[in-house]
């Protein structure tokens, strides 16, 4: 159940822009973060601990109860920059506390990682930390200043793109330390 949860919020977060864009003729505000908040105390009620996980569910809710309560259009462009906010957070107290997320990531599938990888993993990290704060402080720009189109067109296309980019560049990257190793 906690995976079709997870599942329902990966998808909600991927669609987001392009629900509030086209279902705002359709749709009141408050229904977004009623729907959003459901997800959200969902996963905090049959989720796994993961380490943040509990207070990046009640902030989220937290945004969807004031989104219900002010039923503002304007307060569902935030979504995005929250999430971009929770990811920087939780890679960034990754840099300080246990090990970073690219290294965990990479335990997965290497569990005996040399360690020539951590220092690589480090930065990685540090990089994903770099593209969440660009991201969210274009987010919140154009949560500011820009029409509705440009903040969908962003947010549900061109973001998504960059975080490919820098997927790609990291994996072409890493293949190239491997290769020298």
């Amino acid at each position: 159940m906690s995976r079709l949860i997870g599942a329902g919020l990966l998808l909600a977060g991927l669609l987001y822009p392009f629900a509030v864009y086209f279902g705002l003729a359709h749709f009141a505000p408050w229904q977004f973060g009623l729907l959003l908040g459901s997800l959200w105390l969902a996963r905090v009620l049959t989720g796994k601990r993961q380490p943040g996980s509990l207070w990046m569910a009640l902030a989220a809710i937290g945004f969807c109860l004031l989104l219900a309560l002010f039923n503002s259009s304007h307060l569902l462009r935030w979504y995005p920059v929250l999430v971009s906010s929770f990811m920087l957070t939780l890679f960034g107290l990754s840099l300080k506390h246990g090990m970073p997320v690219a290294e965990r990531l990479a335990r997965l599938s290497e569990p005996d990682l040399p360690a020539v990888a951590i220092p690589y993993t480090r930065k990685v990290t540090q990089a994903w930390c770099l593209f969440f704060l660009g991201n969210g402080l274009v987010a919140a720009a154009l949560t500011l200043w820009a029409p509705l189109s440009w903040w969908t067109l962003y947010n549900g296309l061109i973001a998504y793109a960059l975080m490919g980019l820098l997927f790609a560049g990291e994996w072409l990257i890493r293949q190239r330390v491997r290769g020298r190793a």
